[in-house]
């Protein structure tokens, strides 16, 4: 009964920053990846930036320079800095871990007006 409790999605104007956080709760334990997704209609689920357990960060070419990943182990909580946000950033974000099995939280969705 793994939940992943994200927070943060919003409206924003171009340029502008934003913070979401995603903290797992109920049968937790230390996930290998954590990480961040993002989809709009009609177009795949795509990976926006992932960290290991041994804190090693991936991003999409789209958003590096812009974003930023953390997480606290102990906490199974990941975080996505976003800045210098840009229109092209709107999208449902996901937050994402991994373990065997793949846990999603709900989503939140993320919106950049010009």
């Amino acid at each position: 009964q793994v939940q992943l409790v994200e927070s943060g999605g919003g409206l924003v104007q171009a340029g502008g920053s934003l913070r979401l956080s995603c903290v797992a709760s109920g049968n937790i334990f230390v996930f290998d990846h954590m990480g961040w997704y993002r989809q709009t209609a009609g177009n795949e689920r795509e990976l926006v930036a992932e960290i290991t357990r041994g804190g090693s960060t991936n991003y999409a070419d789209s958003v590096k320079g812009r974003f930023t990943i953390s997480r606290d182990l102990a906490k199974n909580a990941v975080n996505l800095r976003m800045s210098s946000l840009k229109p092209e950033d709107t999208a449902f974000y996901y937050c994402n871990a991994y373990s065997n099995i793949n846990y999603w939280g709900q989503g939140t969705q993320v919106t950049v007006s010009s």
